[in-house]
């Protein structure tokens, strides 16, 4: 009568054989590393900006102070969980490593300021800075970055990759946690965005929706795997602006300062500071 449960319990006997490598790393204090990762984002979000993503308890010091600090024990919880007794590539502690963070933590909050102004100042369509915190998808990619940004700076292994992940999944922007970006970026409506590792990104930069700042073909080594650690992306200067669709290319090209990048344009070369590049000249290019 149960027949097919024998089949069942052979094929699950099989999985538990092959899974077992990745259970064994995805556990954290009983919880798989994606729920504790959101629950990371979750109180360290609740902590910076309660009016946004606080709940009724969010009234006080007293109270985000505590939120800062389940975050911190978060963290090391997940930064215990990956490194074991070892230590980072920058030669860091799970100790350590929330140490740093929550040292410069200050630094990315002020770092923030500067991206909500810029978001307010160059959407007309927003009615406050408030708005931009509530409702813009922008926000929501670039904080999370800047976060997981000081995790790859500190060199801890997945940690950042996946933070910059879980924004992608809910704003639909992919920004790498490698990338490096100045203060006063913004994303205007940002779906499709895409922001490789090794792009470099300067002060007051503007970005619409579909913009790729990528790698051209990878280079292969003897074994035909892709070469890694080197710039496979552009650098973008200060006041720049990109509108919708474009695709920028190549660790060696460069856009100056001031340029503005045109709708659609496919450029995988430099361009000289206070250049408007178009459609039509980019496929001339």
């Amino acid at each position: 009568m149960n027949e097919y449960l024998d089949s069942v319990k052979k094929s699950v006997d099989s999985l538990l054989e092959i899974n077992a490598p990745y259970m064994q790393s995805a556990a954290v204090s009983g919880c798989g590393m994606k729920h504790r990762l959101t629950c990371f984002i979750t109180l360290l979000r609740q902590a910076m900006y309660p009016s946004a993503y606080g709940t009724d308890d969010c009234r006080c010091t007293e109270a985000l102070a505590e939120r800062f600090e389940a975050a911190a024990k978060c963290l090391h919880e997940l930064c215990s969980a990956i490194l074991g007794d070892k230590k980072t590539a920058a030669g860091l502690s799970a100790d350590d490593v929330v140490r740093t963070f929550f040292e410069r933590l200050p630094e990315v909050a002020r770092l923030l300021k500067t991206d909500i102004r810029a978001a307010y100042e160059g959407d007309p369509a927003a009615t406050s800075e408030d708005e931009i915190i509530f409702a813009y998808p922008s926000f929501e990619a670039v904080s999370i970055f800047r976060l997981a940004h000081l995790l790859y700076e500190m060199k801890v292994p997945l940690l950042p990759r996946m933070m910059t992940e879980f924004a992608h999944q809910n704003t639909g922007i992919d920004i790498h946690p490698g990338a490096t970006i100045g203060g006063h970026f913004f994303i205007d409506h940002g779906t499709g965005v895409v922001i490789g590792e090794t792009c470099i990104i300067g002060e007051h930069v503007k970005l619409y929706q579909g913009v790729t700042l990528g790698a051209k073909s990878f280079e292969l080594d003897e074994n035909g795997n892709p070469v890694k650690g080197v710039k496979r992306h552009p650098q973008i200067g200060d006041r720049v602006i990109i509108y919708a669709g474009a695709t920028i290319l190549g660790g060696n090209t460069y856009v100056g300062e001031g340029a503005v990048i045109g709708g659609n344009v496919w450029l995988t070369h430099s361009v000289e500071a206070g250049t408007t590049v178009t459609n039509s000249d980019s496929r001339r290019a």
